[in-house]
């Protein structure tokens, strides 16, 4: 009722929403109080967030947004009530599907870069809720492992913007059969609130005895030292936490019977009963720890992980924080999500080409540690097909030439992960490729986040380990995208120069809109010999490789360079046995 009498009052003193900019402001700093109740699944809110205009106009209305589980119950300006509409808006940056969005009309226009505080205070229940993947056809189990965000009194973990809006956020409407939409507009949340201050204490409560539980979140260990009990009863575990600046993290928080296990470099919260599987990741993490050293430095900060409690769960990444299940995993799969969360831990940079890239790439480098270069291939082109259907508007239509080539998503401000995770990914391995392991990681070392102010920092970090001219590969992969390379071997020459060696001349063609530097194989029965060309788009090259027996097939590209078609990357050499 309360609800429907403040949208009643102040129905027609908004203006249509199809005007509305809801990002006409910043959240510039959070101060909130959060208590859920595990045992009846509530979630209660209060505090303050200040806003600031980032428009070049005054502005008198304001939007905020929380989960459709939770209700609005004051909006306050310097603590008088203050007009908004509240009305659904449908969105699956929340895992209900939707979001409770207040339309506000401040007391006074903030100017621009002007800024207001608004006291807020919320409630409601957050339960596990699939509806935003069942909508899309995902089968209900598989959803619930993917959107596990609940209160409850086994285990609470509720995750931020993209799962579940527990904290006020604004956002224009996202949908999951649209694509990567909803971790797009995620990403662009997290991009313009990345300076944002974000502080929260947040308390478990409603127990009859003490609980013996811990509050945890995606910050920094000291912010976890400070955690009390509520005098009671009913009793409450809270503790107190701070996201400053937010940078990309997503502010999330887990409740359950944890205890701790530090063993450098790997700290572990791990569910009472469990010390057998966090010691088998501690084992894994000194094991991958000395060769990630190598490529990316000291760690910066410790690695730190938290358990889910089922194994289906599928982990989720944030800032320091990684949390995952850790019964049921393979040795070389623990081994492989350490690699990505240790160079994390190294290497930092505000690019997310290089800092989520250059993670990718580490367990890339770790596969090949565990199985050879081929099974580290295998792993990237595993992650090809999402890549190929991304770049496709690249390809142009049979007999048609398009007007104008698309604008892609270059790896500079990429926001979609198919780009910034896989293909940077690809990337870096080229890279290597092209300048060797040496050069390569004395760059990466040599990185400071703090001097990154020019796209081509990087690259001139390079260039000063690796002398030669790599403006066109960052050009094509990096500062621009230009899709993705298409191989064909259209001819091989082969000739016999003594009874057992030949020569074989393989000539290339890259129908691709993107240069690559690609290796080129002759096969014989005891194996292969290999040079790597450097082939421009829509340009042909040629390639001679002798070869210590009798040539049986020619090959470009052995899966380090991401490409739309492979299936004419071989054609099969045939020889005369009498010349």
């Amino acid at each position: 009722m309360k609800t429907f009498f403040c949208a009643l009052c102040v129905l027609c003193g908004f203006h249509s929403a199809l005007a509305l900019d809801r990002h006409a402001f910043t959240f510039s700093d959070y101060d909130l109080k959060v208590r859920v109740i595990p045992a009846t699944q509530v979630f209660e809110a209060q505090g303050k967030v200040t806003l600031q205009n980032t428009t070049d106009e005054p502005q008198r209305r304001a939007v905020l947004q929380i989960s459709s589980t939770l209700e609005w119950n004051s909006i306050t300006v310097a603590g008088k009530r203050v007009q908004y509409l509240v009305a659904p808006y449908t969105s699956d940056i929340d895992h209900s599907g939707a979001l409770s969005e207040a339309i506000v009309r401040l007391p006074r226009e903030i100017p621009p870069q002007g800024t207001i505080d608004v006291e807020i205070a919320y409630s409601g229940k957050i339960a596990r809720n699939t509806t935003r993947l069942t909508n899309i056809g995902v089968p209900v189990e598989r959803a619930a492992h993917s959107d596990w965000d609940q209160i409850s009194e086994s285990f609470t973990g509720v995750r931020g913007v993209g799962f579940v809006a527990w904290y006020p956020i604004a956002t224009d409407a996202a949908s999951l059969s649209d694509g990567s939409a909803v971790f797009d507009a995620g990403e662009r949340w997290k991009q313009q609130e990345a300076q944002a201050s974000f502080s929260a204490s947040i308390c478990a409560g409603g127990y009859a005895t003490k609980p013996n539980v811990t509050v945890i979140a995606n910050v920094t260990w000291g912010s976890r030292d400070a955690s009390q009990v509520e005098a009671g009863p009913p009793y409450a575990m809270c503790n107190s936490f701070a996201w400053t600046p937010l940078g990309e993290a997503i502010p999330t928080f887990v409740v359950s019977d944890y205890k701790r296990l530090n063993l450098a470099p790997t700290a572990i919260q791990h569910i009472t009963g469990h010390e057998s599987y966090a010691r088998a990741w501690a084992a894994a993490s000194d094991k991958v720890a000395p060769f990630i050293t190598q490529w990316f430095g000291q760690r910066q900060r410790p690695v730190q992980i938290v358990e889910l409690p089922d194994q289906n769960m599928v982990p989720f990444e944030s800032g320091s924080v990684f949390f995952t299940p850790l019964a049921g995993a393979e040795q070389k799969d623990i081994e492989l999500a350490l690699a990505h969360q240790l160079a994390h831990a190294s290497f930092h940079s505000p690019r997310l080409w290089m800092d989520e890239g250059l993670a990718h790439f580490a367990q890339a480098l770790e596969r090949e540690q565990q199985d050879g270069r081929s099974a580290a291939l295998d792993y990237m082109d595993a992650r090809q097909p999402p890549l190929r259907e991304a770049e496709k508007e690249f390809l142009p239509a049979p007999g048609k030439t398009p007007k104008r080539p698309p604008r892609g998503h270059p790896l500079i401000g990429a926001t979609d992960e198919v780009f910034f995770r896989t293909k940077a990914m690809f990337v870096w391995w080229m890279l290597r490729d092209m300048v060797g392991d040496d050069a390569l990681e004395r760059a990466i070392r040599g990185y400071r986040p703090e001097q990154d102010k020019e796209f081509s920092y990087f690259q001139r970090l390079l260039a000063t380990e690796f002398h030669r001219d790599l403006e066109w590969f960052f050009d094509d992969w990096v500062y621009r995208d230009r899709g993705l390379p298409d191989f064909k071997v259209t001819a091989v020459y082969p000739r016999r120069l003594i009874p057992q060696d030949w020569s074989v001349t393989v000539s290339v063609e890259n129908s691709g809109s993107a240069g690559a530097e690609v290796p080129v194989a002759v096969r014989a029965a005891y194996g292969d010999e290999r040079k790597r060309v450097e082939i421009h788009a829509h340009e042909k090259s040629a390639v001679r490789i002798p070869i210590p027996a009798t040539p049986q097939q020619a090959v470009v590209n052995d899966g380090s360079v991401p490409e739309f078609d492979t299936s004419n990357n071989a054609m099969e050499i045939k020889t005369d046995p009498t010349r």
